[in-house]
């Protein structure tokens, strides 16, 4: 009953959560078999500040792994406006000169422009800020340049040009990633973000 249980258990809590704090307690060898068997972690320590800070570094082990295995899964909400005329390249790398009006942009990042038929103009290679190098921007860091790259297929001037509101393309999966694994890295307003997009790509 208790191995069905833990089984259960298992299959619906992240990993760092199937574990056992034992607290100035020895752990019978047939109780650590049964653990490793299925799967749970066994933390002990006579001191409980050890014990704590043992399982808040396992939890966040748990919580990077999954976060690197995620990749470029898990796209953040993003709406971005050109600055007009800041076009420094055309074609891939696409160069230009953006503000984000709300959520936050990062490198990886694909974008789309959705009343241009949900057109694809590539993902972010890379973002400056002041000529220096950046993994993200916000709507408080004002003009900031940005690199995209495509198949080639795309271009500035001809699908698309300074005119267009340009967002992140967002996907049911990716959303459901960002509330699994990055809930801390999300505000109050990043969620409003993700609602208008919803709206916008027609995400159920």
């Amino acid at each position: 009953m208790l191995k069905a249980c833990t089984s259960k258990l298992n299959e619906k809590c992240p990993k760092e959560f199937s574990t056992i704090l034992a607290f100035d307690v020895r752990v019978m060898p047939d109780a650590q078999k049964f653990a490793d068997d299925e799967g749970i972690k066994v933390f002990t320590a006579n001191i409980i500040y050890h014990l704590f800070d043992d399982f808040t570094a396992y939890v966040q082990k748990c919580k990077d792994e999954r976060k690197s295995e995620d990749g470029n899964k898990a796209v953040f909400p993003a709406i971005i406006e050109m600055v007009k005329g800041a076009c420094f390249n055309t074609k891939s790398p696409i160069v230009i000169g953006v503000n984000v009006k709300e959520g936050v942009l990062r490198n990886g990042t694909p974008l789309c422009i959705p009343d241009r038929g949900m057109l694809k103009i590539g993902y972010v290679h890379s973002i400056e800020i002041n000529n220096k190098p950046v993994n993200q921007a916000r709507f408080k860091d004002g003009s900031v340049a940005i690199k995209i790259t495509n198949d080639g297929s795309v271009t500035y001037g001809r699908q698309f040009d300074d005119t267009c509101q340009i967002v992140s393309m967002v996907t049911r999966d990716s959303i459901d990633l960002l509330k699994a694994n990055y809930r801390d890295e999300m505000t109050k307003d990043d969620w409003g973000t993700v609602l208008k997009l919803k709206k916008v790509l027609g995400i159920m």
